[in-house]
């Protein structure tokens, strides 16, 4: 299974991105897609995920302001951030959960950059 994320960059405050993850491989079973967010120093946090029946979840920090979904039949999942803060910046990272198991598995990331 891999993981491929896009669509990070640089914007400034008060700006857009999109992001976008598309899983391929081996898959099936998919019970959530998410993005997870990590600065240095810091823990890998939640972002938002769905699930596959499209209940979402988000961050009490991006609520109101990013927005997560997901096209089942392409097995890609995105991240629509508007309103973006200095504080957004960050490694976003794309997760996928599927599988009578419960596997994770994780993209390598995309760089949004924020500036004031």
């Amino acid at each position: 299974v891999q993981l491929q994320a896009s669509g990070g960059g640089l914007v400034q405050a008060g700006g857009s991105l999109r992001l976008s993850c598309a899983a391929s491989g081996s898959i099936f079973s998919v019970k959530r897609m998410g993005w997870y967010r990590q600065t240095p120093g810091k823990q890998r946090e939640l972002v938002a995920d769905i699930t596959s029946g499209s209940s979402t979840n988000y961050a009490i920090s991006v609520k109101g302001r990013f927005t997560i979904s997901r096209d089942n039949a392409k097995n890609t999942v995105y991240l629509q951030m508007n309103s973006l803060k200095p504080e957004d910046t960050a490694v976003y990272y794309c997760n996928l959960e599927m599988g009578v198991l419960s596997r994770y598995y994780w993209g390598r990331g995309t760089q949004v950059t924020v500036s004031s």
